[in-house]
């Protein structure tokens, strides 16, 4: 499930633009899987099921003798949502599975090397080159908790619900009165009282202190691993009356990557659009969209700009690239690279508007891409602003076939005229 589509609902400001469709969501925080996440939880106090990580069917059979239990839980490790509904490729239903544990190498080859589709995955779905064999736990309650950024409030809110295993954003619409929100003093930080608020929200059963302490483990971690966001569903109690972290999912800010080095390389690639992985080798912002217009673009809010414009002269931008204001040669070439890595890309619309950026540096770094990469696709250029002029000859005596234009409009009016 993603939280991240249910936090507008506990805000008071929110905001709709007209935006064509985004496949691929741009983030600003990192996403670990479940064992990853796990292993932080209990480096700062949380309880987590016992649980070991397996990328081969070897592996996983001596995880599952490891715990020693008669019946395990075999967990696909993917980034998305959904799992336990999900269904693989090859025809294996679910990717999550209560098993004898006689039966981990049977599914163990099949899940792994697998592709999971799911209803938070996409149509592709996602590989699975990771497994998580976990002790099956005795859960008696299952609630749901959460800390993510608030804008009402200007900082952490803690999500807490007494009913959990299940969708937040359904029981959001359903019984929204069964959601308690506390929001917490960013610099004064949780307080015994509202982690007793959180508890009774929680409607645990057993040691209340005990239940305090967890809440206020998980906002330590919250606060110390610089995250986005900390998931919990369920947060459970077992038979033997303890709390525990059954499954987490925790993102973690991105601008943070200088002080948790350790947790960032722990990042799979192989879970991510590896057009984007690509451009943020390159430093360039990137995300994935559904249209056949590829954009290059300096700056965001021009980016958007072209987007909406393109699609104000009846077409759909493929992709949001940003070089920033700063940009090489090298990356113009590695921003087209990108773009044209794309196979739904049919035109390439560059809209430039010189500032610190030079229009020359750019109309440099086009003529070279064109050239080293043989671009076979229609090309519609405008520049404006620092050595704009300069920027224009290096393309006209380039010999290329680059349509230019004079403003935004009409290069978006070539650029769907190309393709029509």
């Amino acid at each position: 499930m993603s939280l991240r589509r249910l936090a507008p609902k506990f805000a008071s400001a929110s905001f709709a633009v007209n935006r064509p469709a985004v496949s691929v969501v741009q983030k600003r925080h990192l996403n670990l899987h479940e064992y990853q996440s796990a292993a932080i939880m209990e480096t700062m106090g949380v309880n987590v099921p016992l649980g070991f990580a397996a990328k081969t069917v070897a592996e996983a059979v001596a995880a599952a003798n490891k715990i020693g239990d008669e019946e395990v839980v075999i967990k696909s490790q993917i980034l998305a949502g959904g799992r336990g509904l999900g269904t693989f490729t090859n025809g294996l239903q679910g990717g999550v599975h209560v098993i004898k544990t006689s039966q981990v190498e049977e599914y163990a080859s099949k899940m792994l090397g697998g592709t999971l589709v799911t209803k938070q995955s996409g149509a592709a779905g996602k590989p699975v080159n990771e497994l998580l064999i976990a002790k099956k736990m005795d859960l008696i309650n299952e609630m749901y908790f959460a800390i993510l950024l608030d804008r009402a409030s200007g900082g952490p809110v803690i999500i807490a619900c007494s009913e959990g295993g299940t969708s937040i954003e359904d029981l959001a619409e359903s019984n929204p009165e069964a959601i308690v929100k506390v929001p917490i003093h960013p610099i004064e930080g949780i307080t015994d009282a509202q982690a007793a608020e959180v508890v009774k929200g929680l409607k645990v059963t057993t040691d209340l202190e005990k239940a305090k302490a967890q809440v206020k483990a998980l906002y330590k971690l919250f606060v110390e691993k610089d995250c986005t966001m900390v998931e919990v569903n369920p947060l459970a109690e077992d038979s033997k009356g303890v709390l525990m972290a059954a499954d987490a999912k925790i993102g973690f800010d991105d601008n943070a990557e200088f002080r948790q080095k350790d947790v960032f390389a722990q990042r799979d690639e192989s879970q991510e659009d590896p057009r984007e992985v690509a451009a943020g080798k390159w430093d360039l912002n990137y995300i994935g969209l559904d249209g056949n217009i590829g954009c290059m673009v300096n700056g965001a809010g021009l980016a958007m700009a072209t987007m909406d414009i393109i699609q104000l002269n009846g077409g759909k931008p493929a992709n949001f690239l940003d070089v920033g204001g700063s940009a090489s040669e090298k990356q113009v070439m590695e921003a087209f690279k990108v773009i044209t890595s794309d196979p739904s890309v049919k035109a390439l619309l560059v809209n430039i508007f010189g500032g610190i950026m030079k229009c020359d540096i750019i109309a440099a770094g086009i003529v070279n891409a064109c050239k080293e990469l043989t671009l076979e696709i229609p090309l519609v250029v405008r520049l404006e602003g620092t050595n704009v002029d300069k920027g224009k000859a290096i393309l006209a005596a380039s010999g290329l076939n680059i349509i230019t234009a004079d403003n935004l409009d009409e290069a978006a009016a070539k650029a769907v005229k190309a393709i029509s």
